[in-house]
């Protein structure tokens, strides 16, 4: 059976969807907690993304991207719609068929992947100043650690379109951290102050 067929079934057959949510779980556990700072939020948007999983393998394609790449352009699809998490949840739930999204002790992880992902969290808010294009790329890439290719794939846009928009958020986002990180300069004493100045010091 190939790559295609493989994950096209999970949809159906409950084995191969748990071994490929028992694969990806991690993985996606930490691309929610980057973005998210509420481990209830976080626990309930693996719920959908997974769901979307479920409803989405019949048109994966291995041409157009590794598993991973492909959870992962699912995962960025649910995050940006978590103001509709509230009216989802129940369905996600059901459509797991009865799993627990966490187990007895996960939500004390999620907490932990959360504090573990504060600086990842800030470093996203900062992001915010960056072109959509240009930010999406980054993230995947510096953030979530796909490969250029992969990111492309993510994004459905070239490998070299990637490496170009990945160059200039880099550029952009040093010289913004420059700008912030850079001390504040000292005031110049003028022509007419430097007499009075002198005076006090001796």
């Amino acid at each position: 059976m190939n790559e295609d067929q493989g994950i096209g079934s999970i949809g159906t057959d409950p084995d191969r969807f748990e071994v490929f949510y028992r694969e990806h779980l991690d993985a996606v556990q930490r691309f929610v907690a980057r973005r998210v700072d509420d481990p209830h939020t976080a626990a309930d948007l693996t719920a959908d993304i997974f769901v979307a999983v479920i409803e989405s393998a019949t048109s994966y394609r291995a041409g157009l991207g590794p598993p991973r790449a492909w959870v992962f352009g699912i995962a960025r699809n649910v995050v940006a719609m978590e103001h509709r998490r509230s009216a989802r949840y129940a369905s996600a739930v059901g459509r797991l068929e009865g799993r627990r999204v966490l187990e007895a002790d996960a939500l004390e992880r999620a907490m932990e992947r959360i504090d573990a992902a504060q600086n990842a969290r800030r470093l996203h808010g900062q992001l915010q100043e960056l072109a959509p294009g240009l930010r999406a790329v980054f993230e995947l890439v510096s953030i979530d650690g796909l490969s250029v290719a992969d990111a492309a794939a993510v994004l459905k846009i070239s490998p070299g379109n990637a490496r170009v928009r990945l160059h200039r958020a880099r550029r952009q986002l040093a010289r913004s951290l420059d700008l912030m990180e850079a001390p504040p300069e000292a005031p110049t004493e003028t022509a007419a102050e430097a007499p009075a100045l002198a005076g006090e010091i001796s």
